[in-house]
């Protein structure tokens, strides 16, 4: 659906660079023109269309950050923010495959790896290395650290044994930032990171899980039994792990946060068009000020996640503190999300019920946002902690 069908929630062209509205104007174009067509199809087999995937590379949407010497693009995080944002506007599970890349996995070996590890893996992950973030098991989701995969040095080797659930892009990844525990009686001071490769022995991935929304993406169990890792493949130091996580996981939000804002931006530009071409009692439904109140209320919802989302990017580029804007952008543009995407079912009425229409899988595709990487009631004990000094 073009942008010139309804007048969107559009970015103030003030808080843009040129080269900024030029890279965003691009990977929309690229969202409009190969991601929408494929998203029901990919949502309806639950699976990622490979070609696209391997577009994403080439477009360099994988390695935004990363730099030149290492062949990325040598962006900034506010850039990957704005991508994430575009293809999630087509669709969500294109958007968290890049987001996914770029906030947290690339990030992390970005930020905590060494040079050669960077030397190693960054090139892959540039030209065709999908990575993913292994920290959820199924008895630590909220409390991450009550983990239970354990990582024992033997010689030049950790050998890795537990199993991680809920894992993005698993399927695909070739790469994964793993997290075991060397020392169970240190607690989370034994939290570990590894660089852990897919063609590791005693690494498999295991079942696919058939969700509700973001079907497209994958998410995995991962299976380790005896999995053998290089002990150079420790990333960080050893015991630091935990910091590893959190930080990670910080910045990591702030991209949730922009998948959210692109749902629910998709969600509202069908339906204001909708409203605009459905009759009923001899008038388009845009005519009824209840309608133009709630397609009011909306857009003024968007613009201020958008608002959050990007101030929460532009100060973790700036190099200032911004756990608290980022678990409040992530709480607030989920929030928006399910409460936009739900109301414009409402607008289609019986049709946006059905899977003719696209607002159906943009209310799925929204309801993840208020759970993973932190759920809500998690952003709001971070928040409720930084505000009270607590």
């Amino acid at each position: 659906m073009p942008d010139t069908a309804v007048q969107s929630p559009a970015t103030p062209l003030t808080t843009l660079s040129e080269d900024e509205i030029l890279f965003r104007d691009n990977v929309r174009q690229f969202a409009e023109e190969k991601v929408r067509p494929l998203a029901k199809e990919m949502d309806e087999k639950g699976l990622f269309d490979h070609a696209l995937l391997e577009q994403f590379f080439q477009l360099g949407l994988m390695g935004i950050e990363i730099p030149e010497q290492f062949g990325g693009a040598e962006g900034k995080f506010f850039d990957a923010i704005l991508a994430v944002e575009e293809l999630s506007r087509a669709d969500a599970s294109a958007g968290v495959v890049v987001d996914v890349q770029n906030t947290l996995v690339n990030n992390a070996l970005l930020r905590w790896g060494n040079p050669e590890q960077k030397k190693r893996y960054l090139p892959s992950m540039v030209a065709d290395t999908v990575g993913a973030y292994a920290l959820s098991e199924a008895g630590s989701g909220s409390d991450a650290f009550a983990l239970q995969t354990r990582a024992e040095l033997k010689g030049s080797e950790y050998v890795l044994n537990g199993r991680k659930l809920w894992i993005t892009n698993g399927k695909e990844a070739g790469l994964f930032v793993l997290f075991a525990n060397i020392d169970p009686a240190a607690g989370y001071k034994g939290i570990t990171a590894f660089i852990v490769e897919k063609g590791f022995a005693g690494f498999t991935v295991g079942k696919k899980e058939d969700k509700l929304g973001i079907r497209a993406s994958s998410t995995c169990e991962l299976i380790l039994e005896d999995c053998r890792v290089p002990r150079e493949n420790v990333l960080g130091e050893v015991g630091k792990g935990y910091k590893i996580a959190i930080e990670t996981l910080n910045e990591g939000r702030i991209g949730i946060g922009a998948q959210m804002l692109g749902v629910a931006r998709g969600a509202w530009e069908y339906a204001a068009k909708y409203a605009q071409e459905r009759k009923q009692f001899g008038k388009v439904l845009s005519e009824f000020q209840g309608i133009q109140f709630q397609i009011a209320q909306m857009a003024t919802d968007i613009e201020a996640a958008r608002l959050m989302v990007y101030n929460a990017a532009r100060m973790k580029d700036a190099g200032v503190t911004f756990v608290k804007e980022a678990a409040m952008a992530k709480l607030f543009a989920s929030q928006v999300a399910e409460r936009v995407t739900s109301l414009a079912i409402e607008i289609y009425g019986g049709a946006g019920f059905t899977k003719d229409y696209p607002v159906e899988k943009y209310w799925r595709d929204s309801k993840i946002g208020k759970i993973y990487e932190g759920t809500s009631n998690m952003q709001l004990a971070t928040i409720a902690k930084l505000v009270m000094g607590k």
